[in-house]
């Protein structure tokens, strides 16, 4: 295990003054579903071989621990479909306490009631599932194949053993824009909170993003309606700026990286299965951390993470309009949610 003092005496701090205390991790670019916003009906994955084991998984982001990172949050993909993820979860959650404040992952739910309780037990105490409609019909045509009542059932077992949850809902013009009260309304109901998300132009799919791009600018206006909400200072690191539902123990985040931009708070870097570092989820510029560490051990870690650092952008430049290209040609399960 490293240990958890900084002797280089480098903090993350990048070329905009901004400090890095937050990174995500990929384990795995694959997944069980093939949401229709976020992945071609037929995606080539990557080979096995080039994967980063989970053993350096875990060295690279105990490095970053050394050097000042609070937050990890594991995502994929679909992290739990990767073979012995479980592992990792233990091993990263002992430095929960010990210079990480909060370990934490992103899931579909799809498997998620048969890991809850090794979740909660190795140290995870907060994950996000994504979930962007509660009808079966609806939600089997977005996800293409799957079954709500699956990811339901995972939701509460996460629920039962103790971890708190938080629902990722995708805002989709026409396709789940009636639905979004009412999940407000169950999420209210079985004291989970919510987080809406407008759709970020990420990989080549097969259909205009366009089409279903709805901003959350409307959104809010029309709940604002029908719930009282008021701004509440609650932050867990990430881009969402928070309303409390009063009355309720539920929190209703915006994630608005088109129409409310929040690069200027950026904390965050992205590590991917393949082992690239990627300073932001709309550019394409990163450095490849894998062969640091299998060339030149720790110091060449410590250079890449360093140089990664140096070319971090100052904004993304998200656009959707009709007929543009992506920003970046990798979906967003290659680099993680």
């Amino acid at each position: 295990m490293v240990n958890a003092e900084n002797p280089t005496g480098r903090s993350l701090i990048d070329q905009h003054g901004r400090t890095i205390r937050y990174l995500r991790i990929s384990v795995t670019d694959r997944c069980d579903l093939r949401c229709r916003y976020c992945m071609a009906e037929q995606m080539t994955f990557l080979p096995r071989a080039k994967l980063l084991s989970l053993d350096e998984i875990a060295i690279i982001a105990e490095r970053f621990i050394a050097r000042g990172v609070t937050r990890i949050r594991l995502s994929g993909g679909e992290p739990l479909v990767r073979r012995d993820v479980a592992d990792l979860v233990r091993r990263l959650g002992t430095h929960v306490g010990h210079g990480l404040d909060e370990l934490t992952m992103t899931t579909n739910g799809t498997r998620l009631a048969e890991h809850a309780d090794t979740l909660a037990s190795a140290g995870i105490r907060r994950i996000n599932v994504s979930l962007d409609s509660r009808d079966p019909e609806r939600f089997r045509y977005i996800t293409r194949h799957g079954d709500v009542g699956q990811v339901i059932h995972g939701i509460l077992s996460a629920r039962d053993a103790g971890l708190m949850i938080k629902i990722n809902m995708v805002a989709l013009k026409g396709l789940n824009e009636d639905e979004i009260a009412s999940m407000l309304s169950w999420c209210i109901s079985e004291q989970l909170d919510l987080s809406l998300i407008e759709t970020m132009p990420l990989g080549t799919i097969d259909e205009d993003r366009i089409d279903r791009f709805l901003p959350l600018t409307t959104v809010f206006d029309r709940l604002s309606t029908e719930f009282p909400l008021v701004r509440a200072g609650h932050r867990t690191g990430g881009p969402a700026r928070y309303w409390q539902v009063e009355g309720t123990t539920t929190r209703l985040g915006l994630i608005s990286p088109l129409t409310a931009n929040f690069c200027d708070g950026c904390n965050r870097v992205r590590l991917t299965t393949e082992g690239k570092l990627y300073m932001c989820l709309g550019h394409e510029d990163q450095v490849d951390l894998k062969a640091a560490l299998r060339d030149g051990g720790v110091a060449a870690l410590d250079a890449a993470i360093d140089a990664g650092l140096a070319a971090k952008p100052a904004r993304h430049d998200f656009r959707i309009e009709a007929g543009a290209a992506p920003a970046v040609g990798r979906h967003m399960s290659v680099t993680g949610g």
